[in-house]
């Protein structure tokens, strides 16, 4: 079995400085912090380090940059292993999930809340069960945290500090390790029927647009200037849109209008956006945005920059989004393939 194993930064590489907490730890670094692995005889490591930085200050650039290097290296190696910071690893994880097609091997990114040589961290952990998942049958893009596996796309960091902080919105685990053993679950038997290619390329031009009672509509005017090609409305409940007093819709209209792409979804964590529901939600239909349904806010916004770098044709992009890839969306009518051979 051979796994290539990727570091990008994040604070399992850092070390303290003048400045606080940065990355510093190699990617040989960080793989001799946990030595079991290069003793095994089961699987042969190599290390490669593509950049260093704090996951803060990852950009839509890296993550093409990322995936070309997975796209290669699958090539060669039966899975992939990706060190990362916690703070973006699920706007990353959902990049690397539209952009690399549909896989038959596993790419799995891990972290840490704790640096790799702070007493009493998780990052030891987390490595040794990002290979165990990296050696096994699973295809796809993960998140492997705090025993965790995640689907790539439908990840999302919710905890600042605790061991456990990411969790899987509106679709079942797809297992967890312990003691180097997965236990499989529901969401390891649920794929799509959509093949893809890989394809890299991205429009960064997106915004994310949270909205809140008494949000001016001027927000909106700078929004557009700015040149945005798409936008992200992050609305209330099940997808409502204000129309009274500080008449939102009335802008909504005028993106669309103006052709820029934009898609409304939920500030709620689960169950998903329906706009069909309320009058809020079916005037906005009705203007013609993109539903976002169950999608995580990260899986909709790189799934907006994916669609706008194939195409800039706003029926397109629509089509796109309406087009559950690799699982990233529960769409009305449409079944799931349940794996048989596990």
């Amino acid at each position: 079995m051979k796994i290539c194993f990727l570091s990008t930064g994040g604070t399992i590489a850092s070390s303290p400085g003048k400045d606080g907490l940065a990355p510093t730890l190699t990617a040989e670094e960080l793989l001799e912090a946990v030595p079991e692995l290069k003793k095994s005889s089961r699987v042969s490591i190599s290390a490669k380090m593509l950049m260093n930085v704090d996951s803060s200050n990852m950009q839509p650039e890296d993550w093409a940059t990322i995936s070309s290097t997975v796209h290669q290296a699958l090539k060669e190696y039966d899975g992939v292993v990706i060190a990362h910071g916690t703070d973006t690893m699920a706007y990353t994880a959902s990049a690397l999930s539209f952009m690399l097609g549909t896989l038959e091997k596993p790419v799995v990114l891990t972290g840490a809340q704790l640096p790799m040589h702070f007493k009493g961290t998780d990052a030891r952990k987390n490595v040794r069960d990002a290979f165990t998942v990296a050696s096994s049958k699973l295809a796809g893009v993960f998140v492997v945290f705090g025993g965790k596996i995640i689907k790539g796309c439908r990840a999302s960091k919710l905890h600042t500090k605790s061991f456990s902080a990411f969790a899987s919105i509106n679709y079942p685990l797809v297992g967890t390790v312990r003691g180097g053993r997965i236990n499989y679950g529901q969401g390891a038997v649920m794929t799509s029927e959509v093949k893809f290619p890989f394809d890299n390329r991205y429009c960064p031009d997106v915004f994310l647009l949270k909205l809140f009672p008494g949000t001016d509509p001027k927000v909106f005017d700078a929004v557009r200037s700015c040149g945005y090609k798409g936008v992200v409305i992050e609305s209330f409940g099940a997808g409502g849109i204000p129309f009274r007093g500080r008449n939102l819709l009335a802008k909504i209209q005028e993106f669309v209008d103006a052709g820029i792409v934009t898609v409304v979804t939920t500030q709620c964590l689960y169950g998903g956006s329906d706009l069909t529901i309320y009058e809020v939600g079916q005037k906005t239909l009705k203007a013609g945005v993109i539903p976002g349904y169950d999608m995580t806010t990260e899986a909709l916004v790189t799934k907006v920059m994916w669609a706008l770098g194939r195409t800039k044709d706003p029926a397109e992009v629509a089509r796109i989004m309406a087009t559950n890839y690799v699982g990233e969306v529960n769409l009305p009518n449409v079944r799931m393939e349940t794996r048989t051979d596990w």
